[in-house]
């Protein structure tokens, strides 16, 4: 059973710690927060080792976030917070060609010694801890097999799959998690099990958030890692693009979810912790928001009246996949939130703070 909370916990104000709490979905997710419930105390640490982070330091500086220069590595960063309500664990090493290159030590660091350490700080503050988890945990070779057809500007799964947890709505929870995953996958999902040990060994309410890909404004994208704000940032500045793997073809997709939907599921999950303790479920924009890059190109188009010359690079990276689709059933049954902001809104929005911020990107990326 989780932890019965304190009383000075049941009160309307809380104190909620936000890790990776500068980059973009921690910051976004500290600053939404933050202007939501003025009666909250939102705190955001972050160690500040990706290029770009330092330019939400203002920004949760004029939102009243308490920003704290600390490293999920180091536990005593982390008991320097003190009291806590509730802590969201959004650091990571987010990208999937982490350690393929070099050595895997930062990856596995961050994202595995880094969410033990703040698993420990929520035992000890005995809050509610709410992990945000990955598509990624689900395997590469698996994925691989699903069955799909190539259409005019996508690929798109068929309804009969050979595996369990696959159909033509996407991925499902109960997917066999069996293989190798990357780096990335398998510190989150190793993680994701150190979680459940403390929810059941020590009480400990926690959410598991097994994110698609997240977009929007701030984020910092890169070929890696935030492909879809790469995609508008490259049009903006009129860079060149390729299309990696499956011939080149520009065909392979996600479903993305616009930062401020999560923002609505993460203020539930926090405002209501008791009727989300122990839930891990899929989060992401499903078949309805969902984008090849071929698409993204000529939506990208259209925004900034900008073309680019993308290539066709077929040759294929570690990891990569045609098709991912997170499939939400379970998240939806257990609540009325449902993705509201489409593919168009999403790249508009990137695009408008790209315009308006543009000298700074420029000098950052």
């Amino acid at each position: 059973m989780p932890l019965s909370p304190s009383s000075d916990k049941q009160s309307a104000s809380r104190r909620v710690l936000i890790t990776g709490g500068a980059g973009f979905i921690g910051s976004s997710l500290a600053l939404g927060l933050a202007g939501r419930h003025p009666d909250w105390e939102v705190l955001a640490l972050d160690n500040l080792r990706r290029r770009g982070s330092e330019l939400n330091l203002p920004r949760l500086r004029a939102a009243g976030v308490s920003f704290l220069h600390g490293d999920v590595r180091e536990l005593e960063d982390l008991l320097a917070v003190g009291e806590l309500d509730a802590l969201v664990e959004c650091s990571a090493e987010p990208s999937v060609m982490a350690g393929v290159d070099g050595s895997p030590g930062y990856v596995v660091a961050a994202n595995l010694l880094g969410a033990c350490n703040c698993l420990e700080l929520a035992r000890r503050m005995r809050a509610q801890f709410l992990f945000l988890s990955t598509s990624r945990v689900y395997p590469v070779a698996s994925l691989e097999r699903l069955a799909y057809r190539e259409a005019g500007t996508r690929f798109e799964l068929a309804d009969e799959q050979p595996l369990p947890g696959a159909s033509s709505r996407g991925i499902a929870e109960s997917f066999p998690l069996e293989g190798a995953r990357t780096l990335y996958g398998a510190t989150k999902l190793s993680a994701e099990l150190l979680i459940a040990e403390y929810a059941a060994g020590y009480g400990l309410n926690t959410v598991i958030d097994r994110c698609g890909v997240i977009a929007g404004p701030w984020q910092m994208g890169k070929v890696d890692q935030g492909v879809f704000t790469y995609w508008m940032l490259a049009h903006h500045f009129d860079r060149p693009l390729s299309y990696i793997g499956f011939a080149g073809s520009g065909k392979q997709v996600r479903d993305l979810l616009h930062v401020d939907d999560l923002l609505d599921l993460v203020e539930e999950q926090l405002r209501e912790p008791e009727r989300w303790a122990g839930a891990t479920v899929n989060v992401g924009g499903g078949r309805d928001c969902s984008l090849s890059l071929l698409e993204s190109t000529e939506l990208c188009r259209q925004i900034t009246g900008n073309s680019v010359q993308v290539v066709a690079a077929n040759e294929d990276r570690p990891g990569d996949i045609p098709i991912y689709i997170s499939d939400c059933t379970r998240l939806h049954a257990l609540t009325g939130w449902r993705a509201r902001r489409g593919p168009v809104e999403i790249l508009s929005d990137i695009h408008a703070w790209i315009a308006e911020h543009e000298s700074a990107l420029a000098g950052a990326l």
